[in-house]
């Protein structure tokens, strides 16, 4: 059984969901470099779905430097969880600095900015330990 799933009532596209499955499989530490991915068939049979939908979240993961597919041998893990997490803390910062625009332009100063942004970080679990 794969550990990658899909939700059939999501909105978001079900390829999308599969990219973001694999890679907060490789960020939680379930998918390691190195390791093989189920094939385009078995894992398009496990989840019911088109196998086309699964090639193309692959195709993009490959792209995307994640993984690497080869003919004949399937696809295997590229990345770790080290670099994927770098890439994803540089993400989640570009979005952080539109929310920040956004309360620029609202008239909302740094001191309140970081105070909003530390009660909702700790409303979703964090805690001061983890600055």
């Amino acid at each position: 059984m794969s550990l990658i799933t899909v939700d059939l009532r999501d909105r978001k596209q079900l390829y999308e969901q599969i990219i973001d499955n694999v890679k907060e499989l490789i960020l939680s530490g379930e998918l390691e470099a190195d390791e093989k991915l189920p094939s385009v068939r078995s894992l398009a049979k496990e989840l019911g779905i088109n196998p086309n939908t699964i090639q193309k979240a692959y195709t993009e993961l490959e792209r995307q430097g994640i993984i690497m597919t080869m003919p004949g041998r399937g696809s295997i893990v590229l990345t770790d969880k080290k670099s994927l997490a770098g890439e994803k803390i540089e993400a989640m910062a570009e979005e952080l600095e539109k929310i920040a625009q956004q309360m620029r332009s609202a008239g909302i100063g740094a001191e309140d900015f970081v105070r909003i942004a530390k009660a909702a970080y700790e409303r979703s679990g964090g805690t001061n330990a983890e600055n």
